[in-house]
């Protein structure tokens, strides 16, 4: 009996999609997302799922594997959905992260193709392939037994892999997991103690680590479970981020258990402390990375006035500040205000920090000599991009952990009178498809922010 030529076929595996999948084409035409796949990877796959314009596939059996396969991976048991790009060699994951910006600038920005490839540099690879994340985020939840269980929820689902380490968590917070788990179960009982989520950071450079328990504002035995936790690690600080589960978590107090109460951390010989609800970049040694490219971007900013939107706690604005501009950082979490302040004064330097929503605190600041947005996922609104234009900064750097939306916004840009020179992919996450691009958006007449 020969298999359906609609649903079991022979496929050669294009390129990686902007996702956990990789691309190929069907029999009929129609584009296969198969995940586990490396281009150039000859393989059987059966049709899971039809789509009108695509069709999702597995993987039965590698015919003729790709040589851009690799064998070189740490063991992992916990099958999290973390690392889905883990079985491509380090090379062709930036390759391929490449691709998926100029992709993305052609497919959704209408850039000509040939633009996009001469203007996007290289990815800048991580110097750690593994055991380079500074944070983890752990879900909890109980088991049948009703014990608290720490673990990874897999992309865009609500089941929980329980896991006891990770490879790409540096060497201070990889088996943390398991320590962990062990430590709030003697703690918590037969109680959860309404813990729903758990953030771990810790910093090769400074040895500053801390644990925050999420939860919702509710009685808790503070000094149990942060003494329970000290012996079970090397924890600087223990926090409880009170706050609502669910997707938006307010969040509505943090309290010290243990220690200094936040987290510290160093970029290009600048001192972060970083609260626990604040944002910081997972992966500190790129994150320096994209501190030299946008201060490249920028040219001399001695003297320049600068907005730096979405600032978080300071990454861009404080080296900013340091090498002479006039900057004004503007950031809606109240944490991250509170950080960046805190930063400004413990390295030496001004930085006007508004708490406020982007767009409705820009039309105050005036003309700008320079622009620096980091905006979220979903990137900037088209509004938005009139009041930035409107500002009239002679340069704009764009940092966008996104290509789909920064693509889409620098179409809009272009339309404002502002043409991408330099498009950077940086690679933050390996093991993964996720990729942060440093672009540098540049008005007609100016080239820095300094001229």
């Amino acid at each position: 009996m020969q298999d359906s030529p609609t649903k079991t076929q022979t496929v050669r595996i294009e390129r990686m999609a902007y996702s956990p999948s990789a691309i190929a084409k069907a029999d009929d035409g129609k584009t296969l997302f198969i995940d586990g796949g490396a281009p150039g990877d000859v393989a059987k796959v059966s049709i899971t799922e039809e789509k009108p314009s695509y069709a999702l596939a597995r993987i039965d059996k590698i015919v003729e594997p790709s040589a851009l396969r690799t064998q070189n991976s740490p063991a992992c048991t916990a099958f999290c959905g973390g690392c889905p790009w883990a079985h491509l060699s380090y090379e062709a994951q930036c390759d391929s992260k490449r691709e998926n910006v100029i992709d993305t600038l052609s497919r959704i920005g209408k850039m000509d193709k040939a633009h996009a490839n001469e203007i996007v540099e290289a990815c800048v690879p991580s110097k750690r392939q593994w055991g380079y994340r500074n944070k983890l985020e752990l879900g909890v939840k109980s088991d049948a037994q009703g014990k608290l269980v720490l673990g990874m929820f897999a992309e865009g689902s609500h089941d929980l892999t329980p896991i006891a380490s990770c490879p790409l968590a540096n060497k201070f917070i990889e088996k943390t997991p398991k320590a962990l788990q062990g430590a709030l179960r003697f703690a918590s009982g037969s109680d959860s103690l309404g813990i729903f989520r758990i953030g771990i950071r810790a910093s090769v450079r400074t040895k500053s680590t801390e644990v925050a328990l999420w939860t919702p504002p509710s009685a808790f035995p503070r000094a149990h479970v942060a003494n329970t936790l000290s012996k079970s690690g090397k924890y600087t600080s223990i926090v409880r981020v009170l706050a609502d589960p669910g997707k938006a978590r307010k969040v509505k107090k943090v309290e010290r258990l243990s220690g200094q109460g936040c987290w510290e951390e160093e970029l290009l010989d600048t001192r972060f402390l970083t609260s626990a609800p604040s944002f910081f970049q997972v992966n500190t040694a790129q994150a320096e990375v994209l501190i030299t490219r946008v201060l490249d971007a920028l040219g001399d900013v001695e003297g320049a006035y600068i907005a730096d939107l979405y600032a978080g706690g300071g990454t861009f604005s404080i080296p900013l500040a340091k090498a002479g501009a006039d900057v004004v950082a503007v950031e809606a979490a109240s944490s991250s205000v509170a950080d960046l302040r805190r930063n400004a004064d413990i390295n030496g330097v001004f930085v006007d920090a508004v708490c406020g929503d982007a767009a409705d605190e820009l039309s105050a600041l005036g003309t700008l000599d320079a622009l620096i947005v980091d905006p979220p996922r979903s990137g900037l609104a088209p509004s938005m991009i009139k009041t930035i234009a409107k500002a009239k900064p002679g340069t704009i750097v764009y940092i966008s952990c996104n290509p789909a939306t920064l693509a889409r916004d620098i179409e809009r840009f272009g339309q404002a009178g502002y043409q991408p020179k330099r498009v950077t992919p940086v690679d933050m996450f390996p093991q993964t498809y996720h990729v942060e691009t440093v672009v540098s958006l540049v008005r007609a007449g100016k080239k820095h922010a300094g001229s």
